[in-house]
């Protein structure tokens, strides 16, 4: 065992010395202290402000197999380690919802993009914006990669031995590698299931296929934060439908019975949300912690459902100085907290403290400007139906899951309900669009956009309703025309996986996906 390995095995170790109940008993009392700051206004802001999670992967320069990113590599270009070694992460500073703070979110990305793709360039290797890597690194395939661990023998302060799985190819995070070795890993299915694939691990590896953006949006008043997470919840399926970017795995994960014609007629349009679902989620329990939550009737109800949410694994808390560690257990509770919309609570300080919504069903897109419409579409929306009290809010819960999963497995072929601003529900995607972007226009005009900088800003995405293409079926039409042309499964989605690297290197700072796109 190397001195590595050996270290990493006692954190995992020291993190599951932690007694569960204690840590449940500690985060309940967290939220009380929470709800108490709530009703005293504490986490209230003058103004909406928004901010944005953004999630990479990495490729060889040349070919686009996968490459793991050297930890030190990481804290140069100021990126954040996620779940797998081949993963980077970026985390914006908040900013006001105004014509200043999105042109300040944007410009943050890409001056921090531009310096971490020149040093990457140096080491032979590009950090891509995708959803679902598809080609493994070179001389390895993909389950081999996603499943490989090790298991390391420790002797505890008492003289006990016991054995710690290790992921191999997994970040050195304590908490990831827990979850294989907890009391309460059977909570996680550690599998992928999709059409025509399934995978088994021994670890939560297999997650880190997937990548995406969480823009954020923080409330004004904390007391409000039910209706506009009510409101988030019927923009999730029509957003992931024109978000969906990853209707392929590496060809290895395919049954060796599929055919191509197969995995094209079967194939989801967005994976990740599977992926997600079936790593993190017992399939013989019922929900599961990865899910599209149901509505919320108070603020108490949010940090509830977050106390009393199963714990996997009960996380170590140390002490700090920031005003969220008043409430650290909630925090790191916080942190498994896996909903596709999903509250949060904290801040640095007594003046940042902040509710907000994060949205974590959009995949990583083609291109930053893409990324940053998201961005503006979500928070628009949620400042503009608020306000006008956009009758959508009455569209029944079950409707809005339906349209979610729908528009995972279909994209914009999917048959998605609406209502629009005039009471009047509707199928039609046209209408369903209008309306939405509409309003996401006018929550950026409220804010002080003038009407061509929110136009700018919402382009792409009303680009994608013109054109009826959205990023998963641009790579359809890829891999098919490469069948076509005679390749097999395995060296279309190869082909098409390098084209969108070599679009994306062109447009991923000043572009958009709607140049990749020829209007017919």
């Amino acid at each position: 065992m190397s001195s590595g390995e050996a270290e990493l095995a006692a954190r995992v170790a020291d993190v599951l010395s932690v007694d569960a109940d204690e840590f449940r008993g500690r985060a309940e009392d967290d939220a009380e202290v929470i709800k108490d700051a709530v009703e005293d206004g504490v986490f209230d802001n003058p103004q909406a402000i928004v901010g944005f999670e953004y999630e990479f992967y990495a490729v060889k320069s040349d070919d686009c197999t996968l490459r793991r990113v050297p930890r030190r590599l990481l804290e140069l270009i100021g990126f954040e380690k996620e779940l797998g070694l081949h993963n980077a992460e970026m985390t914006t500073s908040p900013q006001p919802l105004s014509a200043y703070g999105l042109v300040a979110q944007e410009a943050e990305i890409k001056a921090r993009l531009q310096t971490a793709l020149r040093v990457t360039q140096s080491e032979g290797m590009r950090l891509v914006s995708d959803s679902l890597w598809t080609i493994p690194p070179e001389g390895e395939n993909a389950a081999t990669y996603l499943t490989d661990s090790i298991e390391q023998t420790i002797t505890d302060p008492d003289g006990t031995e016991r054995t710690i799985r290790i992921a191999t190819n997994m970040s050195d995070s304590g908490r990831y590698h827990a979850m294989a070795n907890t009391s309460g890993a059977d909570t996680a299915g550690m599998r992928i299931e999709a059409p025509h694939v399934s995978l088994q691990a021994d670890t939560v590896m297999p997650e880190s296929l997937i990548t995406s953006i969480q823009p954020h949006y923080q409330v004004a008043h904390a007391s409000d934060l039910p209706l506009y997470f009510n409101y988030a919840l019927r923009t999730a399926g029509p957003l992931l439908a024109l978000g969906v970017n990853s209707p392929f795995f590496p060809p290895d994960l395919y049954d060796e019975s599929a055919t191509a014609e197969e995995v094209l007629a079967d194939g989801w349009m967005e994976h990740r949300i599977s992926v997600f679902e079936t790593v993190l989620n017992d399939p013989s329990t019922g929900e599961g912690k990865v899910r599209f939550p149901k509505d919320l009737a108070s603020v108490d109800e949010a940090i509830d459902r977050v106390a009393d949410d199963d714990t996997i694994v009960p996380m170590p808390v140390e002490a700090g100085e920031r005003f969220d560690d008043g409430f650290s257990h909630f925090r790191r509770k916080h942190g498994t907290y896996w909903r596709w919309v999903r509250p949060v609570f904290g801040g640095p300080t007594r003046s940042a403290a902040n509710a907000r919504i994060e949205f974590r069903p959009v995949a990583a897109q083609p291109t930053v400007r893409d990324s940053i419409s998201f961005l503006a579409a979500f928070a628009g929306l949620l400042e503009s139906l608020t306000r006008l009290e956009h009758p959508v809010v009455e569209l029944d819960w079950e409707v809005a899951r339906e349209n979610f999963y729908a528009a995972m497995r279909e994209g914009f072929d999917a048959e998605l309900t609406w209502i629009t601003n005039d009471g009047k529900e509707t199928t039609d995607r046209l209408e369903l669009y209008e309306d939405l972007l509409a309003h996401a226009e006018d929550g950026l005009t409220n804010r002080g956009l003038t009407e061509e900088e929110a136009a700018k800003y919402l382009y792409p995405l009303r680009r994608r309703v013109r054109q009826n293409t959205t990023p998963a079926s641009w790579k359809r039409e890829r891999v098919r025309a490469e069948l076509e042309d005679g390749a097999d499964l395995a060296e279309a989605i190869e082909s098409m996986q390098q084209t969108y690297v070599a679009n994306q290197s062109e447009t991923l700072l000043e572009g958009s996906f709607a140049d990749w796109v020829v209007d017919q």
